[in-house]
C-alpha cells in the first residue's frame, strides 16, 4: 500500500492517491538480475519500490562489484541524482523481481506542487529519506574501515544484532553479496566465518547468524 511507503508518511490513503495522480507516477516491473539504471545514466525520476528489492552497486572496468546498499519494499532510490541531474556513479540491479514507481523530481519540486500541503509533506519526507541513507552509508564506512576481514565481519554482525534486537538474526545478503558489501574476497570471507564459528563466537547457516558469548 502507498501508505506504507516512506515518502508518504503523514498522509491519508486518499491524500497519497491524489498526490500520486498529481505527480503522474509511472509503474514499471523488472526481472531479477536486470539493470534498472547503469552508472553514467542521467535520471530525472526517483523510484519507490512497491515490491521486491534492489542492490545499489559500484562496478569497475573488469566487472568487479561492490555493494553500496540494498533497498527493499517501501524504500526509494535515486533521489539525489534525479534532483541534481548528476550522472550516476552507481548502478541499480534488481535483486529479485521488482516493481517500482517512478516520480519525476521536477513534478515534486515545481512551484505549483508546493501549493499543496501533501506535496510539502512529500518534500519533507524526501529530505528525511535522504538523511536516513546518509546514516546507512556512514554505518557501512564503519564496517569497511576496519583493517581486517575478521574485524569487518564482527562489526557488521554486531550492527545487525543491534538492529534486530536479538543475538539470532537473518542478514539480507548471500556470501558473495556480503563479500561485495564488505569489500573483501569471498574465499577470505568464508575462511574467517569458519574460524569464528570454530572459536564459538558465532553460529551460522546460510544467511542466518547467531552471536555467542
Amino acid at each position: 500500500m502507498i501508505m506504507d511507503q516512506a515518502l508518504f508518511r503523514g498522509m491519508t490513503d486518499r491524500e497519497a492517491d491524489e498526490t500520486m495522480r498529481c505527480l503522474k507516477a509511472v509503474r514499471k516491473e523488472y526481472s531479477k538480475g536486470s539493470y534498472i539504471h547503469h552508472a553514467g545514466d542521467i535520471i530525472s525520476s526517483l523510484a519507490i519500490i512497491e515490491s521486491g528489492s534492489v542492490l545499489i552497486v559500484q562496478e569497475d572496468f573488469w566487472g568487479n562489484r561492490n555493494i553500496i546498499m540494498e533497498a527493499t519494499a517501501n524504500e526509494s532510490f535515486g533521489e539525489v541524482f534525479a534532483v541534481t541531474r548528476t550522472p550516476l556513479s552507481v548502478s541499480v540491479v534488481a535483486k529479485s523481481d521488482v516493481t517500482i514507481l517512478l516520480i519525476d523530481t521536477d513534478m515534486i519540486m515545481s512551484p505549483c506542487s508546493r501549493q499543496c500541503a501533501s506535496h510539502t509533506t512529500l518534500i519533507s519526507n524526501l529530505l528525511e529519506d535522504i538523511a536516513r541513507k546518509n546514516i546507512k552509508l556512514n554505518e557501512k564506512l564503519t564496517h569497511v574501515g576496519k583493517r581486517t576481514t575478521r574485524d569487518k565481519i564482527l562489526s557488521y554482525l554486531s550492527s545487525q544484532a543491534g538492529k534486530s534486537g536479538s543475538d539470532s538474526f537473518d542478514i539480507p545478503y548471500n556470501r558473495q553479496q556480503l563479500a561485495d558489501y564488505l569489500y573483501v574476497d569471498r574465499c577470505g570471507l568464508s575462511t574467517e566465518l569458519s574460524k569464528l564459528q570454530n572459536e564459538n563466537l558465532i553460529r551460522f547457516n546460510k544467511n542466518h547468524f547467531e552471536l555467542l558469548l
